[in-house]
Parts: structure tokens; C-alpha cells; sequence
């Protein structure tokens, strides 16, 4: 009767363990998609990370720096060299852009609970740059699908169900 119970009670550790959401992550899931395939960086320590692309019509590089606070994304800066087509040409409410050095910095405190990236399928940069290593997203995610960018503990199952990304360094 005792190894039964204890049998039990080992199982039952297991599968709360197995199914709890105990693991943050960065997670990137397929956004227009009926059973969305989920991607992820485990997060540590770090709070900041940076997304660095080049803009399909300047083909210049623009670098966007986020943190993370609370399971939130908070958008801190973003770095680019024209604000013609797609690029802020001025502040909005709360945000602040500064010509230095050649280059267009906007900064912001807008916190976001998600946002959602497009993955073109064009040659140019797209990279994920978290823990002193660069994801490049063009080689892990699939190109012409958009994916929600989000802060999220996950269970140990769902880390088995999606996909670890690869870094180049």
C-alpha cells in the first residue's frame, strides 16, 4: 500500500512539473496560423535584447533595443539613418529622437504585452541579438510568415513541443 502511495505521489509531482509553466522564454509563435508553432530563447539573467534589420527600401541597418520588465516588453530605443519611408520623422507623446552622429535615435518607455514581427522573404539582415549571442531569424524562422513577439513562462512540455533557436556564436 505505502509503495503504491508512493508511486502516486511521484507520478503526480512528475506531471505537475511536466505541464506547470515554470520557464521564461522569448517566445516567437506563428501569428496567422491555426495551430501556431511556438519558437524560443530561454531568458536568463538579461534583461535587455536587440533586434538589428536592414531596411528593405534604404538597405541601411536600423537597431531597436528592448527590455524585459514584468513578462513585458518595454521598446527603449530605436537607432536608424532616414526616417523617410517607414522610419519616425518625429517624437510622439512620452518618446524622444535626437539626430547624433549621423544616425536617428528615438527613445521610448512604451511597454508592449507583445508585438508582432514580419520575417520578408528579401536577403537582408534580421538578427536577434540576447546574452551576448546573435539569432539570426532569417535561418530559424520561416520567411514571409509574421510571428508574435512575447515574454512567457512555459511548462516543460510546451519547451518540447517548440523549437529551441539556433545562435551563430
Amino acid at each position: 500500500m505505502k509503495k503504491n502511495m508512493f508511486g502516486i505521489v511521484i507520478v503526480a509531482v512528475f506531471i505537475i512539473f511536466f505541464f506547470t509553466p515554470l520557464f521564461p522564454v522569448i517566445s516567437f509563435s506563428e501569428a496567422k496560423a491555426d495551430e501556431p508553432q511556438m519558437y524560443f530563447i530561454d531568458i536568463d539573467q538579461n534583461t535587455t535584447f536587440q533586434i538589428r534589420f536592414t531596411h528593405s527600401i534604404h538597405r541601411t541597418d536600423v537597431l531597436e533595443t528592448y527590455e524585459i520588465e514584468d513578462h513585458k516588453i518595454k521598446l527603449v530605443s530605436m537607432e536608424y539613418e532616414d526616417v523617410s519611408i517607414g522610419m519616425p520623422a518625429y517624437a510622439e507623446e512620452g518618446q524622444m529622437l535626437l539626430y547624433e552622429d549621423g544616425k536617428y535615435k528615438l527613445y521610448s518607455n512604451r511597454v508592449l504585452e507583445n508585438f508582432v514581427l514580419y520575417v520578408g522573404d528579401i536577403n537582408m539582415d534580421l538578427f536577434f541579438y540576447y546574452g551576448g549571442k546573435a539569432y539570426d531569424l532569417k535561418k530559424n524562422l520561416q520567411r514571409g510568415n509574421s510571428y508574435t513577439v512575447e515574454i512567457k513562462s512555459v511548462s516543460l512540455y510546451d519547451k518540447m513541443k517548440g523549437v529551441r533557436m539556433k545562435h551563430g556564436n
